[in-house]
């Protein structure tokens, strides 16, 4: 019997083997990351503003790119589908000059690499997360993206923590090695296991048709926009972490990159362990309610790391955080989806990535102005804090994207003959 996304009941194996698009792409952000800024600081001596612009780039291609490259990915037919084509191209060669961007002698030829680099990634993420909506109905999207994000949380942990040992024992090159292959592999899981079904046209009901921000209703709409700018507001204040964190462990802490990437690989640790939980609660209590559970707890928690700097508090104060995220991350895409229909699901992902990519955008030169003025790095916790409560009231006023919200979403079940992957049960 072959894998099938059937309409009741979540097709684990098929979830897992669709996850590693998501796992490259968890894992090769992560080491870029965390071992990007010390490589600009040591190598050219950039102060921390311009270290934030250069780690924006990313996130400006991003804006323009992911929302591209996912209405594009929604049109798209071809023989291996509508998403996976993008993949296949573009994963090798980001692999490719992942791998180069420790190597290059000067700013400009590092530049280069590093702006084609985050363009060709913009031009796959949408399509690969794009993925488990396509193949997963709506009630079960929660739980879908719990186990995507366990997947790619164990990519940052292998990019963290084994990136950590590698950078302690050989520089800079090996974690971007390590990561550029680990990248091909998951390409090649992707490519030999994965296959797309075909949108069931004919069982979407005529009344069902997919939305556009045009044709929504007004409350509808107004939930989605206040969801999109909650999503902005806790992305702004999370890359805080992720962009400056390792900065912070060598010139707070007094330890290295390597350290600061074990230490990150911690909170990627509970969220392993809490992804699959997060999503069952969102489906219980409401995805609305996990989040801003998540987020008053993630914002408690950061309060200590901004009074305190101490190792051992950091890291038991980041496990827990872990937890926090999770409820929050394994969330969001559900209720993005939920509102959009299957058709535009690239589409609206896009919009997903379009708010989440603007605050990376604005956060690294913002922070990274703010603590050149103010001299220390303690600075990114209260950022962070910042960000996370403006998003809790936003929070509080979305209505819409819950599993049983207003909007009538279409089942995104396929056919009992529809496969998506060809390994046998």
């Amino acid at each position: 019997m072959s894998d099938k996304v059937i309409k009741d009941k979540l097709n684990i194996k098929a979830t897992i083997l669709l996850s590693f698009g998501f796992f490259g792409s968890s894992l090769i952000w992560q080491v870029y990351s965390n071992f990007v800024p010390p490589l600009l600081e040591s190598r050219f001596g950039f102060s921390t503003f311009v270290i934030g612009l250069i780690m924006a780039v990313d996130s400006f291609l991003g804006v323009i790119v992911q929302p591209l490259f996912g209405k594009l990915s929604d049109k798209t037919r071809t023989r291996f589908g509508r998403r996976l084509p993008y993949l296949f191209i573009c994963m090798p060669l980001c692999a490719i000059l992942f791998i180069l961007i420790p190597h290059m002698p000067s700013v400009v030829s590092m530049m280069a690499v590093i702006i084609v680099f985050t363009f060709l990634m913009g031009v796959w993420r949408t399509p690969a997360v794009s993925l488990m909506p396509d193949m997963t109905p709506g009630p079960l999207q929660s739980q879908a993206n719990g186990i995507v994000n366990l997947v790619g949380a164990v990519g940052a942990i292998i990019a963290l923590a084994g990136g950590g040992l590698m950078y302690s024992l050989g520089g800079s090159p090996l974690p971007f090695l390590m990561g550029g292959l680990l990248l091909l592999a998951s390409m090649g899981v992707v490519a030999l296991f994965v296959r797309e079904p075909e949108i069931p046209y004919a069982n979407i009901k005529a009344k069902d048709k997919s939305v556009s921000i045009k044709n929504m209703e007004p409350r509808e709409r107004k939930s989605f926009f206040l969801l999109l700018f909650a999503i902005f507001f806790w992305f702004a204040g999370y890359n805080a972490i992720d962009t400056f964190f390792s900065l912070y462990v060598i010139h707070t802490l007094g330890r290295d990159a390597g350290l600061a990437g074990l230490m990150l690989s911690l909170f990627a640790v509970t969220l392993v362990a809490f992804s699959i939980p997060a999503g069952i609660i969102g489906a219980k209590v409401g995805r609305r309610k996990t989040i801003i559970i998540g987020l008053c707890g993630i914002t408690i928690l950061f309060v200590p790391m901004l009074l305190f700097a101490h190792v051992g508090l950091t890291m038991g104060l980041l496990m827990a955080a872990g937890i926090c995220w999770a409820c929050v991350n394994i969330n969001s895409l559900p209720m993005i989806t939920r509102i959009s229909g299957p058709m535009r699901i690239g589409t609206f992902i896009g919009y997903y990535y379009l708010f989440s990519f603007s605050a990376q955008i604005i956060t690294p030169p913002l922070l990274g102005f703010i603590r050149d003025i103010v001299g220390y790095y303690e600075v990114l916790f209260i950022y962070a804090i910042v960000g996370f409560s403006i998003a809790i009231i936003f929070m509080l006023f979305v209505k819409h994207g819950e599993i049983n919200s207003p909007h009538s979403e279409p089942s995104l079940a396929v056919d009992d003959t529809q496969s998506v992957t060809n390994i046998d049960q």
